[in-house]
């Protein structure tokens, strides 16, 4: 030990593990308990400094002041581009180097980031937060980013990643309480997929939990995270809950009466090793666990090695000058290059949906005036986990910048409205009052001392109003509405009134505040208030719900009927700026904290009905328009699609986000976005929202077979590309080893300009004993090539990605039989395609004369997957009945009895069915009201049972079942 240390855990030549080892040994069991939560309280006598994990990092650095951003997830996804995802990760990395290095005590460096959470539904409200529907694109742009983030030293890491949210979270409403179900195949082949990858490809040495249970156990107790994440995937870093989700396993998800059961049973079972929650009622909670015997200080040792050993990795403990990282200060922060990376980034995920005619791109020096009309083209948005913007140049501003070179101009209409409001109440015009110059009252007799507002529809009913006497957003502290906030950027979203029409006139109209309280007019003064406004508590406090009441007791109120008298119409706006221009650009999409976002699911997807009627309005004086959609999500475009000769995707893109889009619209760069997740025509093409079977329910590109509007990979390019074939390094291969195969596709660009091509490799079985998917995506290249050159893309695919979870026997395996690889420009344009035989595996016929779990069915109606408390998962009724199938099981010469684990909430039956739920009966039992958990063993006598048979258990009334055994 070196004369300068004075314990074995300073010392940098011993083990990491052994100086890990020795720092958790000295802490006191007090000391262990503080350590244990999202701020880790400092031990001064062993020189540990105070250190917070959580540093929200999605597309950026966040909530820590001005930082560089990136497109929102969903754009970067859209990139297909795992170089440039690694650069950004070092750039974030970077960046929050530098805000350590200002305060390390709570600037920490783990970042929470990125979200790999499956897009299996374009509802969700946090589609923006992700990377797509696939779980391939998904863990290789998510692993990309991980390794920029973590950095490549040998020894140190330069922060840390930590992924989320495990498992199946991709719902927001119900999210704290709520369910889901998914069978086995399901989960292994496709949402831990996504999370396997980073794990195992990227290195993340973290993972946040979800706040949903998955199949009844609350996700920060589910058994997976200690099987599968640390002992099966190897993952030594550490694992967090999600904010206040400790705590909510007693109060949203009632599942534990008592928050010592919570944390005891999240730090033992769940595999959590930093709880992000109160932290004076978490340490509380572990002091009474520790207490009663519900956790051992030896827990505590095991969840506090890994936080430890992921700080001793970002060099804590270990002298400066051997951290290559630790130099790292303030200066890079809005670094200079990193503002070129995002022009970058914003261009790269640009997605060029349709272009008729070639109208794009745009010749700069050939338009004298372009009309720049919509709610989307003069501003730039920041979502919940942005930073605040160094700068930002609206799209407006970017075109305008391609044109004055040129001479050209650009006109402005935001396809807003601008209104007076009188109140019926009193007959007055609302003013914004001059003493305080904010808030709103009800007291101007005369048209001309009406204020004028600026009224943006978002859509189902959700409104933003400006103020043009200060230019400030209306908004609310629950009791009065004032003009007063310069911005859109709260956990509620309080700038959002709901504005309907009363009866059958829609210039009488009344107004409810963001959570739908009704909006009055004090009768004496005139003011705007809301409800009563005698709320004796205001809703500020972050919670998993999002869902806020305001306190106060008060009566049912109805809102006030206000006349909305037009000073300026947006439609007959647009279409005067659009007629005298040579040509429109109309940009439509969503405000990301309206409408969707965490906390909120989207209520359809389609465009607001006001933005497509702007399209419409512009269109018909217009000819040459171009639609922009920014939007956090996809959208059912159909009506758009057809008519309007070129759409541009992009998110939410920060800084850059104008600059972005006027490059690609001039041809400054040329388009190669392609898209992450299935744009559907209609919600009637989706299965009920919280269905999370991707199998049974035909959901994604890989089972869905009806006609989309655009599918995913999409994406157009004013380059052409040609598929000149596709080869394999073998023809026929056998699985006695994980050898990975060679396959080469050779592609030329055929265009007349440089352009990069998303080369997209999918693969289908021909043969299989379950339901395959149509296609899946296996690997994917951008690729950038010079007119009329050519270029061999080859990728080495192991055998192992052509692998299902077989359920009769609880592992993967990979079939024998032909394997036909499709290569092309999205999943459905795939122009090459190629043969692999392969002597793998034949799934041999079920033997139920074992014990089976029930989840291990085959195909199923009716049933959910939920806990059993014996252990493991079971089978429950939905509703009423419901069935399981147990395929292509031999009985030989035949059985005479099956026993039938089993619960039930009320009287219900069980029926052993042949050949199909209505076939023949074999058997039957009554189950017995036990309770939900109420388990016991029934054994039925059966007939008919021999030979090759599918066999279906018909349950009716509230029951469950774990296990079957034939005899």
């Amino acid at each position: 030990m070196s004369s300068t240390t004075q314990y074995p855990f300073q010392n940098t030549s011993l083990p990491l593990e052994e100086r890990v080892n020795d720092l958790v040994s000295r802490f006191t069991l007090e000391e262990k308990v503080g350590l244990m939560i999202q701020y880790q309280t400092a031990v001064e006598r062993l020189g540990v400094k105070a250190y917070k994990h959580g540093t929200e990092a999605a597309h950026g650095m966040a909530w820590l002041g001005e930082a560089t951003g990136y497109p929102q997830p969903i754009g970067l996804g859209c990139t297909w581009d795992t170089e440039l995802m690694q650069r950004i990760g070092s750039a974030i990395g970077d960046e929050a180097r530098g805000f350590y290095k200002k305060n390390p005590e709570i600037k920490g460096l783990t970042l929470w980031a990125p979200t790999v959470d499956m897009e299996r539904d374009p509802r969700w409200g946090r589609t923006e937060e992700a990377y797509g529907e696939d779980p391939v694109l998904a863990g290789k742009l998510a692993s990309a980013l991980v390794k920029g983030m973590q950095g490549d030293h040998p020894k140190y890491m330069k922060a840390i990643a930590t992924l989320k949210h495990f498992i199946a979270n991709n719902n927001e409403v119900g999210r704290g309480d709520a369910s889901v179900s998914i069978d086995p195949r399901n989960m292994r082949e496709y949402y831990l997929k996504a999370f396997e990858i980073p794990f195992k490809e990227g290195g993340a040495q973290s993972m946040m939990t979800a706040y949903n249970a998955i199949n009844g156990v609350p996700a920060n107790l589910s058994p997976d995270v200690n099987a599968i994440v640390k002992q099966e995937w190897g993952m030594d870093g550490f694992v967090v809950s999600d904010a206040f989700d400790v705590s909510g396993t007693v109060r949203d998800h009632g599942y534990l009466e008592t928050y010592k059961e919570a944390v005891a049973r999240s730090v033992k079972e769940g595999g959590i090793d930093s709880i992000t929650d109160d932290g004076e009622l978490i340490k509380q909670s572990l002091r009474e666990a520790l207490e009663e015997g519900l956790l051992s200080e030896s827990d505590l040792d095991v969840a506090l090695r890994n936080t430890f050993r992921v700080r001793f990795r970002l060099g804590e403990f270990d002298p400066e000058e051997g951290n290559p990282y630790a130099a790292i200060d303030e200066s890079v922060i809005m670094h200079p290059e990193h503002a070129k990376l995002s022009r970058e980034a914003a261009g790269k995920a640009v997605v060029l949906l349709k272009n008729e005619g070639n109208i794009l791109p745009l010749q700069a020096d050939k338009l004298k005036k372009v009309a720049v009309i919509g709610p989307l083209g003069g501003t730039v948005y920041r979502d919940w986990y942005s930073g605040s913007l160094p700068y930002a140049v609206t799209p407006l501003q970017g075109i305008q910048d391609k044109l004055s070179s040129h001479g050209g101009e650009t006109a402005f209409a935001g396809g807003t409205d601008r209104v007076k409001l009188k109140s019926k109440e009193n007959g007055r015009y609302v003013q914004v009052r001059k003493e305080d110059q904010s808030s709103l009252a009800a007291a101007g007799e005369a048209a001309d001392q009406a204020a004028i507002f600026e009224m943006t529809d978002w859509g189902w009913d959700s409104h933003t109003i400006i103020a043009e006497d200060n230019g400030l957003y209306l908004t609310t502290d629950d009791r009065i509405l004032k003009a007063s906030a310069d911005q859109i950027w709260e956990w509620f979203t309080k700038e959002v009134f709901l504005v309907r029409p009363e009866g059958e006139n829609a210039k009488q109209v009344t107004f409810s505040t963001w959570n739908d309280t009704p909006v009055t007019v004090n009768k004496d003064s005139g003011e705007l208030l809301v409800g009563t406004g005698r709320a004796e508590e205001t809703a500020n406090e972050i919670n998993v719900s999002g869902a806020a009441s305001v306190a106060g007791g008060e009566e049912k109120i109805s809102a006030d009927i206000f006349e909305v008298e037009t000073v300026t119409d947006k439609f007959a706006t647009a279409k005067e700026t659009a007629a005298d221009a040579d040509l429109a650009v109309v940009f439509v999409g969503n405000h990301p904290l309206i409408n969707g976002k965490e906390t909120i699911d989207r209520p359809d997807i389609t465009l607001p009905a006001s933005q497509e009627q702007l399209i419409k309005e512009v269109l018909s004086v217009n000819p040459n328009t171009i639609v922009v959609v920014v939007g956090s999500y996809p959208y059912a475009l159909n009506w758009t699609d057809e008519h309007v000769p070129a759409i541009v995707y992009t998110t939410h893109a920060g800084q850059e986000l104008g600059n972005a889009v006027a490059d690609v619209l001039f041809g400054d760069v040329n388009p190669a976005g392609r898209l992450n997740m299935t744009w559907y025509k209609s919600t009637d093409q989706l299965p009920e929202f919280m269905d999370y079977d991707v199998i049974k329910g035909d959901r994604t590109y890989q089972y869905f077979q009806g006609d989309v509007l655009y599918p995913f990979g999409h994406g157009l390019s004013y380059s052409s590309f040609r598929y000149d074939g596709i080869s394999l390094d073998t023809n026929i291969v056998s699985t006695d080893q994980d050898r990975e195969v060679g396959i080469t596709v050779r592609i030329t660009n055929t265009g007349a300009r440089a352009g990069e091509e998303v080369v997209q490799l999918y693969g289908h079985a021909e043969q299989s004993r379950v339901k395959r998917p149509l296609k899946q995506l296996h690997a994917f290249e951008r690729v950038q090539l010079q007119p009329g050159e050519s270029a061999d893309v080859s990728f080495k695919l192991p055998l192992s990605e052509l692998a299902i979870w077989d359920v009769t026997r609880e592992r993967f395996c990979i079939e024998s039989g032909s394997y036909m690889f499709m290569a092309g420009a999205s999943s459905a344009d795939l122009r090459v395609n190629t043969e692999l035989k392969v002597e793998g595996e034949v799934i041999p016929p079920r033997d139920l004369k074992q014990p089976v779990k029930a989840i291990n069915y085959d195909d199923y109606e009716g049933v959910l997957i939920g806990e059993c408390h014996e252990g493991g998962s079971a089978v429950e009724v939905k509703e009423q009945s419901g069935w399981i199938v147990f395929q292509d099981a031999e009985f030989g010469e035949g059985v005479s009895s099956v026993t039938l684990r089993a619960a039930a909430q009320t009287a219900a039956t069980a029926e052993l069915r042949l050949q199909g739920p209505e076939g023949p009966v074999a058997g039957s039992v009554e189950l017995e009201s036990t309770g939900a958990q109420g388990w016991r063993d029934y054994t039925v006598t059966v007939e008919g049972v021999s030979g090759r048979q599918d066999v279906y258990i018909v349950l009716s009334g509230k029951a469950s079942l774990s296990t079957i055994q034939f005899q």
